[in-house]
């Protein structure tokens, strides 16, 4: 799909593998070219951000209404399904227009094609879905085979659905700040229709705003809190063309063995002094056997 399997999936499925679709979710869903987050706050802000968009996904509704219809949670997977195949390329197209006072579309033409066709695969993943399970229900001697691929596909699908969430499509790949803007905009465009006409889904008007709100709100909180952090630790902003970012700096995590570049005298005892290790202009202790080049003012070693 980016040349050769491997690049996909990084060569880590096997015939085995089909066995755990959550397995196989993980490799096709949040493939190997997608970037490492750049720091752990924000990649905990992005959980937060998917445990979020999944209750606007699901619909509480349901479950204050007291029950969950399965036939009406098919239809909202089509339903989400058409809002992600429309709003996505059009906000990435929108942001295509920003960035192109300060770049090209054409060094973007890679990761945009890589996060297009995640996206082809994830809404075809969830058509059949919905329709083996149609299948299963209405046709007889097959029922049983189709139903164990239709819940073999539920839970691809549903594990594909928490890795795109957090890595939307790989547009992070493409820029930084893609997923939180693409997570921010669908939640809303998927709350504005019942805003607008009133349909609160049998709850009271003081339960059906919060519902409806609940979900766009917090996920544009998390989004923004996501955004900020970027620009502010690691000079990504969402207007900036990417081929125009800097690379992110590595955030320092307790135990990882990451110190930060020294600041102040490179001469001075400390970490700094390590950068010294081998110069025999350097001030500090010598080795008097030392073989190398001799300090010209010290060519005894004492």
């Amino acid at each position: 799909m980016t040349g050769s399997h491997g690049s996909w999936t990084g060569g880590t499925l096997t015939a085995r593998s089909f066995l755990k679709p959550k397995r196989v979710a993980e490799a096709v869903f949040h493939p190997a070219w997608i970037p490492e987050a750049v720091d752990p706050g924000v990649e905990r802000l992005k959980r937060v951000r998917v445990i979020a968009g999944a209750v606007a996904a699901v619909g509480v509704y349901t479950f204050v209404q007291g029950g969950f219809a399965f036939t009406e949670m098919l239809q909202n997977m089509l339903t989400a399904s058409a809002v992600l195949l429309f709003i996505t390329p059009l906000t990435v197209g929108a942001m295509l227009l920003v960035w192109r006072r300060t770049g090209t579309v054409r060094q973007l033409r890679v990761p945009l094609g890589n996060s297009f066709k995640l996206l082809l695969a994830f809404v075809g993943s969830i058509v059949l879905t919905v329709l083996m399970w149609w299948l299963a229900a209405g046709v007889g001697g097959f029922a049983l085979v189709l139903g164990l691929v239709a819940i073999w596909l539920t839970g691809f699908v549903g594990s594909g659905a928490v890795k795109v969430s957090g890595n939307f499509f790989g547009t992070a790949a493409v820029h930084r700040c893609l997923p939180p803007l693409l997570a921010t905009v669908t939640t809303w465009l998927m709350a504005i229709p019942d805003l607008a006409t009133g349909d609160l889904h049998g709850l009271s008007l003081g339960m059906g705003v919060v519902f409806i709100l609940g979900a766009p709100v917090t996920v544009t909180g998390i989004a923004a809190l996501e955004m900020y952090r970027l620009r502010s630790r690691h000079g990504i902003r969402l207007g900036a063309h990417p081929a125009s970012l800097p690379p992110p700096r590595p955030a320092y995590t307790p135990g990882a063995g990451y110190l930060p570049p020294p600041r102040g005298n490179p001469y001075g005892p400390g970490p700094a002094y390590t950068y010294n290790q081998g110069n025999p202009y350097a001030p500090g202790p010598q080795n008097p056997y030392y073989q190398g080049p001799q300090n010209p003012y010290n060519p005894h070693g004492f």
